[in-house]
Parts: C-alpha cells; sequence; structure tokens
C-alpha cells in the first residue's frame, strides 16, 4: 500500500515539474513576437513589460499590440515604431496581454 502511494506522489510531482517547465501559452508568443524589442523586466528597444503591466490596462495592452499606429498617441508616446500583430486571434492576445500582466508589481 505504501509503496502504491509513494509511486503516485512521485507521478505526481513529475507531471508538475514538467508542467511547469513548459512556456505558457503568453510566453511562447512573446518569444515569438516581442523579444527582439522588449525585455520582461530591463529596459529594451521597447520598454519592459514591467513598465507597461504598471502604467496600462488590459485593453489599452491588447489595442497597443493589434494597432500601434492608431493608438501610441493616446498612450503617450510621441512615435510609433512597433508593428502591428493584427494577426494575433483573440485568445492569443489575451495569453499574451495575461502573460504581460504578469509581470506587474505586486506592491
Amino acid at each position: 500500500m505504501k509503496r502504491g502511494i509513494g509511486f503516485a506522489a512521485i507521478t505526481l510531482l513529475a507531471l508538475t515539474v514538467s508542467a511547469a517547465a513548459e512556456p505558457s501559452a503568453g510566453e511562447r508568443y512573446f518569444k515569438e513576437y516581442c523579444w527582439g524589442c522588449h525585455h520582461q523586466t530591463a529596459e529594451a528597444f521597447g520598454p519592459s513589460f514591467r513598465s507597461i503591466a504598471d502604467k496600462r490596462t488590459p485593453a489599452q495592452i491588447m489595442a497597443q499590440i493589434a494597432d500601434p499606429e492608431h493608438t501610441y498617441k493616446s498612450l503617450g508616446y510621441a512615435r510609433n515604431s512597433m508593428p502591428a500583430f493584427a494577426d494575433l486571434n483573440a485568445s492569443q492576445l489575451k495569453a499574451l496581454t495575461d502573460y504581460i500582466l504578469s509581470f506587474k508589481d505586486k506592491k
């Protein structure tokens, strides 16, 4: 009986570790679309995700990703150098936005 419980616990632990090691959908989209200009916590060519998350609402983040040419001025930027990612579907856009918001300071 004890052996069965031990095996179950090890199996559950292995599944938990492998799931944690797999990147989230938002992280995968970050690596595919954003990594060239943005970093999660440090300023790069574009602002860090932490900076974005601390200043923007989810709707503002989604709008800037999907249509930056029409949103940059309302967000306080003097010019736009971000490409539009209008080809992202709604679930991809939400996953990426949630990933960005995960860097918000926990003050």
